[in-house]
């Protein structure tokens, strides 16, 4: 999540026990679990009452959907898409059928 590896983690909790004592550790250890408990279900009760107030068309509506870089993203690489559609269908119409002499004026060259 934080790009915290087991060394990290092993440091920060070194320096926890050298800090608060292992008599206050345990207690805090269960304080944050607590807190991030909460904050968990406060997150999902959003998430609920945001798809009950949209109905049901957006009842598998996910939070990182309304993140503003994803839907950049997703408009840009549908038009591009789009764009190589287009390309392709021009450059299919645009070659000549077998036989058949391109156009070339004199004036021009």
């Amino acid at each position: 999540m934080f790009d915290v590896g087991l060394l990290e983690l092993a440091v920060i909790a070194l320096v926890a026990v050298v800090v608060l004592g292992p008599d206050k550790l345990p207690d805090l250890a269960r304080q944050a679990a607590q807190l991030l408990h909460r904050a968990r279900g406060l997150a999902t009760n959003a998430r609920d009452e945001l798809r009950n107030e949209l109905g049901p068309e957006y009842s598998d509506l996910q939070l990182r959907d309304l993140d503003p870089r994803s839907i950049v993203r997703k408009h840009i690489t549908e038009a591009m898409a789009e764009v190589d559609r287009e390309q392709a269908e021009a450059a299919k119409k645009s070659v000549l059928p077998e036989g058949h002499v391109p156009p070339y004026d004199v004036e021009a060259t």
